[in-house]
């Protein structure tokens, strides 16, 4: 099944690694930044943690996998520690849907646009307030951060 004829699909492991082999691994292999030392980071869902997927990952990433069972143990609930969620989402969202893409053609364009346009600089203010965050979690002995304000 294709995905995108107008219908939302449920994410399984075949529809997960179909994803990976199809579209991920041959997207990567033309991005000029993706090399061996290029690591792969999921969360724990468990269609993503399946002996399938992780064999799929394991592909495309070998030994290098972030993820509930992968060569490092993603931290469970840890979106304050994680840039893909207290940063990377929210920004590529506000961005990829400023001109309301109006179809499935036009909203990959967009991501693939976002993506490219986040510049160096700004991956390293991000990674920053990740050593701050990492502090403060120390600081808390591991509880979260709710209350912290981090400077842009």
């Amino acid at each position: 099944m294709k995905i995108g004829q107008g219908r939302p699909l449920n994410v399984n492991s075949d529809r997960y690694c179909d994803m990976l082999r199809n579209f991920l691994g041959p997207e990567l292999q033309e991005f000029k930044g993706f090399n061996l030392r290029t690591w792969f980071q999921q969360d724990g869902a468990t269609c993503h943690t399946s002996n399938q997927a992780m064999e799929a990952v394991n592909e495309l990433f070998p030994n290098k996998v972030i993820s509930h069972r992968g060569n490092i143990n993603w931290p469970p609930r840890s979106p304050d520690l994680s840039p893909l969620d207290y940063f990377t989402w929210g920004y590529l969202k506000s961005k990829v849907y400023s001109n309301n893409p109006a179809n499935l053609t036009q909203l990959k364009q967009n991501i693939r646009s976002e993506m490219a346009a986040i510049s160096k600089a700004m991956c390293k203010r991000v990674i920053a307030n990740l050593r701050s965050r990492l502090e403060e979690c120390q600081r808390r002995k591991g509880h979260r951060l709710d209350n912290t304000i981090f400077s842009k």
